[in-house]
């Protein structure tokens, strides 16, 4: 399999959040706003490429009988190592995302391509595969937090911590807060889940 049909797979055939149905509790967790669902996507992203790429490289060595504790093990560490980053240097978004960082490590994306992609091939083809699907569920989570967002509060990617503005697109008194709140999320997740289908089957 070529890397761009790799990664294809991740943004479009095997999409986790529109496809797959997987990672539902960051989905609707965190995407409340556009920038709180590319923020999610990023940081699963990073965890995704490193754990598929370590893997990837470890799956001869761990014996069978203890192998997705070992995976747990990797992709735990990695979860620490980016929620110390992202304390550092990003303390208003990880105050923001609060619980949902540490919950990572058992969000069942990462889990299952360390189970299903990187301990059956290579390490470059494990970092594209990381690449694709991390893509596809930021792609997804941007989507769904900007459809909320602008649905419920009339501007999108609007960041109070960042100081930014935000692009409006309705008028000030637009918007319904239902679509900010957690009914919102699973509104607006069918409707695209089921514009998604149609697309795909066109």
């Amino acid at each position: 399999m070529s890397y761009f049909k790799i990664l294809k797979n991740g943004l479009i055939n095997e999409n986790p959040t529109f496809v797959l149905l997987l990672g539902m509790c960051p989905t609707l967790g965190t995407t409340s706003s556009a920038i709180n669902g590319l923020s999610m996507g990023l940081a699963t992203t990073f965890v995704l490429i490193l754990s598929n790429f370590i893997i990837s490289l470890i799956k001869n060595l761990v014996p069978d009988q203890v192998r997705i504790p070992s995976y747990i093990v990797v992709i735990a560490s990695l979860v620490t190592i980016l929620q110390m980053l992202m304390q550092a240097y990003l303390p208003s978004i990880y105050a923001t995302l609060g619980l949902f960082i540490p919950l990572i490590v058992v969000n069942c994306i990462i889990l299952g391509r360390a189970e299903a992609f990187a301990a059956k091939n290579g390490p470059i083809s494990s970092i594209f595969d990381g690449i694709g699907i991390g893509l596809g569920f930021s792609m997804a989570l941007t989507l769904l937090g900007a459809c909320r967002e602008i649905l419920g509060t009339g501007v999108v990617f609007k960041s109070d911590d960042f100081g930014i503005a935000g692009i409006p697109l309705q008028g000030e008194s637009g918007g319904m807060l239902m679509f900010v709140l957690a009914p919102g999320a699973f509104i607006v997740l069918g409707y695209l889940i089921a514009l998604v289908n149609k697309l795909r089957k066109a």
